[in-house]
């Protein structure tokens, strides 16, 4: 309201709050300005369109009739506006008929009097790339031809038109362009009120009776160009404006400072709302729950300042009018959030029935694999046809599926595997015990070297007899420990191990016994792996030594060759079962990755330890032995 448009607004407030004048015919609008500069084009428009005095007609048309804010300014009614026509056609000067010309028609209704003016073009500059420029001549229209009198001394009025086309980029046949006109006309009765009292009333307590008619006409005698008491008129802005965007409760009212006696110049208040359905429990529990506040009406005032006078503006608004109103604007809202919330439910139940129960129940049963993985059918109550589907999980359903299903096929093809491997073992252990208990008989004698060969191919056959692996005999061995002299053990391994094709054994024998716990045959199948693995890798023509040391409880053997030392990545894994780098791709070669793993095994389970290590120009097994006193005293 600060704007210059809403302080005219506030200068000529509407005759009835509730309902808005018509916006023809058109009467004078007090500016909140002094006075309008009539004969400078740029001035006039610019105060015109910031005050926003002028009332809008179709075709770019518009008039604004104003009168200054200052009394002093001599009492003048000013006309301006715009509007669109072809080129200006010029009445020229001491010419007899302005009918020719395009001209400007003025008629203002006042106290009983009528003032009529008729001003053709008269233009004062030549048509030139940057448009035209002329005057407005005013004639009083008293029924005579105003070309044989005299022109009106106080009339003054200017015509500007642009040389651009409004609706075509060039010049042209047919081109329009849109002219702006500025009057000021001198109203005698006006001028007699300034005159007669030494301060006088401004603005004139009639300013709203005083009816204003102009048209512009083209040259002839045909329609207006434009007409101020057409019927597509659009009113300028006014305080009754204010009302549409009131809400409901609000309140505004409009009074002027120091005039206590004119009352409120204008009282809105916002519209009420249509009553609106609403659900009989739900607007129980709003009124329930609004029902013990009690909230006073909330106030808030401006002031505005004009140039004749201040304006107190007063907006209240009632919050029990909104309290009024929840209840509907509740049941309105609370439709879509039932509908939003069923909406949510379905939406839940699809992905509960389509997508969570299959998830939980492929979960519970991936969740099975590893108890049913090892039991004796493997995995053949693992069913997921039920969850098969052309969605993420039915794909995922199937596949793992199809994958369960070779993984049976595996499981079950291992089985049979396994009891084939288990009836060649008992068909090879069968057909070799045989030979060998004949072998036996042929050498009676405890003594013979022959003999002790023999009994240990029988033990390692019964080893492997009634196993379905060999990597399960040998973990299943039961051992016979007893107390053996590990000095004169290791003596006669070195002397006979030429004839299992092992030359160049060396033993530092320690020229005393020195008792341990093993089992002879078992322990003799440990030193004979480490002795085999160290011929191969060995360099040609050096010795394998063999050191014993006793040291307090434990007793250490140390098997050592000269030759490349063990790969770091192959040293930690060298004693698992199949690990070995001579063992061919299909097994057939003979280096099964058996021996030191057959080592690792029983030396374990005769309660001692067995390491490798890399030593400059070699490699060095090592073997813990507990001494057979500790193990008795345990």
């Amino acid at each position: 309201m600060r704007h210059p448009s809403g302080q005219l607004a506030l200068l000529n407030p509407p005759a009835a709050p509730d309902r808005e004048a018509p916006a023809t015919p058109l009467h004078p609008l007090l500016l909140p300005f002094a006075a309008l500069d009539s004969d400078d084009r740029n001035k006039v428009q610019q105060a015109i369109e910031m005050s926003g005095c002028e009332v809008q007609y179709g075709d770019y048309g518009s008039v604004c009739i104003a009168i200054g804010d200052s009394p002093w300014a001599g009492g003048y009614l000013y006309a301006a506006g715009s509007f669109v026509s072809g080129e200006l056609v010029e009445h020229p000067r001491g010419g007899r008929d302005i009918g020719l010309a395009h001209r400007v028609r003025i008629g203002v209704d006042l106290r009983e009097r009528h003032y009529r003016w008729i001003a053709p073009y008269e233009s004062s500059a030549p048509v030139d790339g940057r448009g035209q420029r002329g005057r407005l001549t005013g004639f009083a229209e008293d029924g005579s031809n105003p070309a044989a009198t005299l022109p009106a001394k106080d009339f003054g009025g200017w015509i500007w038109q642009p040389a651009q086309c409004l609706d075509r980029p060039q010049d042209g046949p047919g081109c329009r362009r849109r002219s702006f006109f500025s009057v000021r006309l001198s109203i005698a009765a006006l001028q007699e009120d300034l005159f007669a009292k030494r301060t006088p009333p401004w603005p004139p307590a009639d300013l709203n009776r005083i009816l204003v008619h102009l048209e512009v006409l083209a040259p002839g005698d045909g329609k207006p160009v434009l007409d101020s008491n057409s019927a597509d008129a659009a009113p300028p802005f006014s305080l009754n404006d204010l009302a549409p965007l009131l809400l409901p409760g609000e309140s505004l009212r409009i009074r002027r400072i120091g005039n206590t006696a004119a009352g409120d110049i204008i009282t809105l208040d916002g519209l009420e709302s249509a009553e609106k359905p609403e659900l009989r429990w739900l607007g129980w529990l709003v009124r329930r729950l609004s029902s013990g506040s009690d909230i006073a009406p909330i106030t808030a005032s401006e002031t505005i300042a004009t140039p004749l006078a201040g304006y107190e503006m007063t907006l209240s608004g009632d919050a029990r009018v909104v309290h009024r109103g929840l209840g509907s604007v509740a049941t309105h809202i609370a439709w879509f959030v039932a509908a939003m919330l069923l909406a949510i439910l379905l939406a839940w139940l699809a992905i509960e029935a389509g997508i969570v129960s299959r998830i939980t129940v492929l979960t519970h049963r991936a969740a099975s694999v590893s108890k049913t993985v090892k039991a004796a059918n493997g995995l053949a109550d693992f069913d997921l046809g039920d969850l098969r589907g052309a969605d993420e999980l039915g794909v995922l359903a199937t596949c793992l599926s199809d994958l369960l299903r070779r993984v049976q096929e595996d499981v079950e093809r291992e089985h049979i595997r396994a009891e084939q491997e288990k009836d060649m073992w008992h068909a090879v252990g069968h057909e070799i015990m045989s030979p060998l208990q004949s072998l036996l008989a042929l050498h009676p004698r405890d003594d013979d070297p022959s003999t002790r060969y023999i009994k240990r191919m029988q033990q390692a056959v019964r080893v492997l007899y009634d196993n379905a692996s060999p990597s399960e005999a040998i973990r299943a061995t039961a051992f016979q420990v007893c107390a053996i002299d590990i000095d004169r053990f290791l003596g006669n391994i070195a002397v006979n191990a030429p004839r299992a094709g092992i030359e160049l054994v060396e033993f530092t024998s320690e020229r005393e016994p020195v008792m341990v716990r093993a089992d002879e045959y078992s322990l003799e199948d440990v030193v004979t792996h480490i002795l085999h693995n160290a011929q191969r890798y060995r360099t040609p023509g050096t010795p394998i030594t063999i050191r014993l040391q006793a040291s307090g409880s434990l007793v250490t053997v140390s098997i050592h060759n000269h030759g490349p030392p063990i790969a770091d990545g192959l040293i930690d894994k060298i004693f698992e079962y199949g690990v070995s780098d001579l063992q061919d791709a299909d097994g057939s070669g003979g280096h099964r990755g058996q021996g030191l793993f057959v080592a690792k095994t029983y030396v374990a389970k005769m309660g001692g330890t067995i390491a490798v290590q890399n030593l400059a120009g070699g490699v060095s097994f090592v073997l813990h032995l507990p001494r057979a006193r500790d193990a008795a005293n345990a």
